[in-house]
């Protein structure tokens, strides 16, 4: 069978979210909501995804390349919105229809209901779970027999009956139709329900009037059908997608301590061997190497490390450091900050735009901005790189084998050669040469007697 089309209801208005953020862009471990089942629809071996989007906001700007979206005019149900994709079904292929608001939907779970539809040579097939409290949901309507009848929603009062709320097993939100079929059974939809809506679920009845054969196949697990309405249920998603993300990182052989205390997002890769201490924020699209230790108290954003780094009480946000750099505790690197091999970045150290070389050291109290440090310097303790004039900012170059004294300002543009240094307390503002020592400081002056004449003023 040629691959389904996917259509993935995304025009609610979301307004149980209370937000002025459309409800699927709501982030779940650094992911849009949106992005969730599209992915796995992907990942199950979609080859063409059509997002049926609002009117009144759209996702299209913010979807993958080769997204192709529908726009439902106005908010008249799940049947109405499929409809306004239509131009876009096959007729003589498969088409899954996925809610956007289910985030926890597998690529593996689609292609188990795409494979139990190609089975049954059916007509149509809805993913259903039997659930404890089934409140909200669409019950499966059975015949005595067994077989699927219908979909009873329960959206208002009136859609369902007494019998049918006391049914467990719920319409998941998932359904693979044969593209003719539907397209024909869409063009009879009617509103008769409480809320004048045009239901996808009534187009069931009218495949079985037509003697096409109509089945429900159950999701391995109803955790994976959950979808969010409000907040309190974006909360239970986002728990149950990150206790899955820490799975799939344990047992690719990552040390995760308290993952209770620990947030890994989505995109982000940690190489095996590592360990992540607690309380420490993995974000954006973060990547970690082999034998890395991160953490305790750490956040991470859009970060790369290389192997053998350890990270202590520290933030990185856009930085880079390669094998066997050391950072922190307390240091801050911000954006285009590089650590080369072995490099340090100490404790109350913040980098930023600078580069750090091989086996050079920033050890402590120090700020280090739009600098690059050669090979095995040393940074004294309380160094500034001056570099912002007022106008512009400006670079500061320090060779290798530099030894800066403690409580230097370098004010760029300004360069330090190889093996040179510079004298305790000085304020560095001109070139210093290869080898040479940079001393710009005030000689010093004791003037005997100060303490016994401010005693005598303040008598």
């Amino acid at each position: 069978m040629p691959a389904p089309t996917v259509v993935i209801l995304a025009a609610g208005e979301g307004t149980r979210m209370r937000s002025a953020l459309p409800k699927l862009l709501h982030p779940i471990c650094g992911r849009p909501m949106i992005l969730w089942p599209l992915l796995a629809a992907r990942a199950a071996g979609a080859e063409r995804v059509v997002v049926v989007d609002n009117a009144r906001r759209t996702l299209s700007g913010l979807l993958p390349e080769g997204t192709e979206t529908a726009i439902q005019e106005r908010p008249l149900g799940t049947g109405d919105a499929v409809a306004a994709a239509a131009e876009m079904i096959d007729p003589d292929a498969p088409v899954l229809v996925i809610n956007g608001d289910m985030p926890l939907i597998t690529g593996d779970a689609i292609a188990g209901i795409v494979e139990a539809h190609e089975r049954a040579q059916a007509a149509a097939t809805i993913a259903s779970m039997e659930l404890d409290d089934p409140s909200g949901y669409g019950r499966v309507v059975r015949s005595a027999d067994g077989a699927v009848e219908r979909v009873a929603e329960t959206k208002a009062a009136g859609d369902a009956s007494a019998h049918e709320l006391a049914i467990r097993e719920v319409n998941a939100g998932l359904y693979v139709f044969d593209g003719g079929a539907l397209l024909s059974a869409l063009s009879n939809l009617g509103g008769d329900n409480a809320q004048s809506e045009l239901y996808l679920p009534d187009v069931l009845p009218a495949l079985l009037a037509a003697g096409k054969t109509v089945q429900a196949a159950p999701l391995p697990h109803p955790e994976l059908a959950l979808g969010v309405n409000d907040r309190v249920e974006l909360a239970r998603v986002t728990r149950l997608a990150q206790e899955r993300i820490h799975r799939e990182h344990q047992r690719a052989g990552v040390t995760i301590v308290d993952p209770a205390s620990t947030l890994i997002d989505a995109a982000v890769a940690i190489g095996c061997d590592t360990t992540i201490e607690p309380s420490t924020f993995l974000r954006g699209r973060t990547r970690i190497g082999e034998r890395c230790s991160v953490g305790p108290l750490s956040t991470l954003v859009d970060s790369v490390l290389g192997d053998g780094v350890t990270v202590r009480h520290s933030y990185l946000d856009g930085a880079t450091a390669a094998d066997g750099a050391s950072i922190g505790p307390f240091a801050y690197l911000r954006p285009q900050a590089l650590l080369q091999e072995s490099a340090k970045a100490g404790a109350f150290v913040e980098i930023k735009n600078s580069t750090v070389g091989a086996g050079s050291k920033v050890p402590h109290l120090s700020y280090v901005g739009d600098t690059d440090i050669g090979r095995e310097s040393n940074i004294g303790a309380g160094t500034i790189t001056a570099n912002y004039d007022g106008f512009a900012k400006h670079r500061t170059t320090i060779g290798s084998r530099v030894r800066v004294g403690v409580d230097t300002s370098f004010v760029a543009p300004v360069s330090v050669g190889d093996d040179a240094y510079t004298a305790a307390g000085s304020v560095i503002t001109k070139d210093v040469p290869p080898g040479a020592l940079g001393v710009a400081r005030q000689r010093q002056t004791n003037v005997e007697g100060y303490a016994e004449r401010r005693r005598e003023e303040e008598r």
